[in-house]
């Protein structure tokens, strides 16, 4: 194959979407699940949050375990895990009654934090694989193959989970759902390897181009095998560009979270549709969204290319993504029909998530040796979105209406477009030696 590179993207890509169906499948399913199990309002709130708390510490130490065992190891056990908790959510309820004291909600608290752990290192072990794997002048267009899933995923989610539903039960769909995911690992552990000098697929040509030097800028950093790692996983606080990056980061994640959680409820309250018109609705602000992920990283590394400057490609296509981000979601209230209030919040998340790669990419740019850990602290700080995002909008809509949701949607955009101001890909972290002397000594 003369683009290997490519079919491990693509298979990446199919990864995600798998990803993003199983966790969202659950909510799918809750009319039979409440009826069944007797769940309230507040426990099944319960249920759908247990998740988040697990997907944080996940992101997290699974950054750190890529880049420790290799991100083979951590695709194979992450699958295999998450696959084998989708089955067992089937039977969640059960196990929670025979096990944890008859509560079947504890029952789906232990699967779901377990899930959610599994889930957690996915995107930073993409990052670690695209540290790897992808050629410098197209990082952010395999960051943005990596990113493809999320959209994607939450557009595919519906129309898999009602159609899967319409012809079995809830249970079946769970243990349809991980049975796909355990035959994605069995091939995954068939056709990749941690470099691509150990993958005998890929040609001497392509590896000259993974591994060139010709068009690499000045503050650019290529991965170096056997490289000696004198960095720690706290360094990352030592680089303002990594933080700020973070915190740009985490204001798409809000703005995503906030969309997931809260449409389906804002569409019946304020313009009264049927829940059973929901399905199609959801996946509307998702379509501009699987277009502009790409479209991100291809014109990121085009302004790379074209200016030699990261600052432009990365954190500039970020500042103005964000800004028009703000713009479309100030607007929502202002629109007086539905077709108003859809348009707005679908280009305002095509515009979320056109710089979703950048986030990524300016890890590879800066530290790409520790991708996996740095990309893992990014997601985790991005990720208390997934508790924010709701529980905050909740108390807002209660004391000030819908509108207010919209307006701190505003807010957590203009400061992570103030935040991506600082970034500056490629700046590497100050450490102190032994002697208390600074250096920016790399770990290349």
């Amino acid at each position: 194959m003369k683009n290997y590179r490519f079919f491990i993207m693509g298979m990446i890509v199919f990864m995600t979407v798998i990803n993003y169906v199983d966790r969202g499948a659950l909510s799918y399913a809750q009319q039979e699940m409440i009826a069944e199990f007797g769940f309230d309002a507040v426990s099944w709130g319960a249920v759908l949050g247990f998740f988040g708390y697990g997907y944080l510490f996940g992101s997290f130490f699974g950054g750190l375990l890529a880049d420790l065992k290799g991100p083979k190891f951590v695709w194979i056990i992450i699958g295999t895990a998450w696959s084998i908790f989708e089955i067992a959510t089937a039977f969640a309820g059960e196990i929670g009654m025979m096990l944890f004291g008859g509560s079947a909600l504890a029952g789906f608290a232990v699967f779901r934090i377990l899930f959610g752990l599994a889930e957690g290192p996915t995107f930073s072990t993409i990052n670690r694989t695209n540290a790897n794997w992808a050629a410098t002048k197209e990082r952010g267009f395999s960051a943005s193959l990596g990113l493809l899933g999320s959209p994607l995923g939450a557009l595919l989610t519906a129309p898999i989970a009602v159609g899967l539903l319409s012809i079995t039960n809830w249970r079946m769909m769970f243990i349809i759902l991980g049975a796909i995911g355990l035959i994605w690992v069995i091939i995954w552990s068939k056709v990749f390897t941690n470099l691509p000098e150990d993958n005998p697929r890929v040609s001497k040509e392509e590896l000259k181009l993974i591994r060139s030097k010709d068009d690499l800028l000045p503050n650019e950093k290529l991965v170096q095998e056997g490289s000696v790692n004198t960095k720690k996983w706290y360094h990352f606080f030592h680089n303002p560009t990594l933080v700020c990056n973070a915190i740009g980061y985490f204001a798409l994640q809000y703005i995503t979270f906030l969309l997931l959680t809260w449409t389906p409820k804002y569409l019946q309250d304020v313009h009264n549709f049927a829940l059973g018109s929901l399905w199609y609705l959801g996946m509307i602000p998702w379509i501009g969204a699987c277009f502009t992920v790409i479209l991100g990283g291809k014109l990121s590394d085009y302004l790379r290319r074209k200016t030699g400057n990261l600052r432009i490609a990365r954190s500039g296509l970020a500042v103005v993504s964000l800004f028009l981000t703000a713009v479309c979601f100030l607007l929502i209230p202002t629109a007086d029909s539905i077709v108003g209030v859809m348009f707005w919040m679908s280009l305002g998340n095509a515009f979320n998530f056109l710089p979703n790669s950048v986030y990524w990419s300016v890890i590879l740019d800066t530290e790409p040796n520790l991708a996996g850990t740095f990309g893992g602290i990014s997601h985790f700080i991005c990720n208390l979105a997934t508790i924010i995002a709701p529980t905050l909008t909740g108390f807002l809509v209660v004391s000030y209406g819908y509108p207010s949701m919209f307006t701190a949607a505003v807010v957590a955009t203009v400061i992570g477009m103030v935040a991506m101001m600082f970034v500056k890909p490629g700046n590497t972290i100050i450490t102190r030696n032994k002697k208390g002397e600074t250096t920016s000594e790399s770990i290349l």
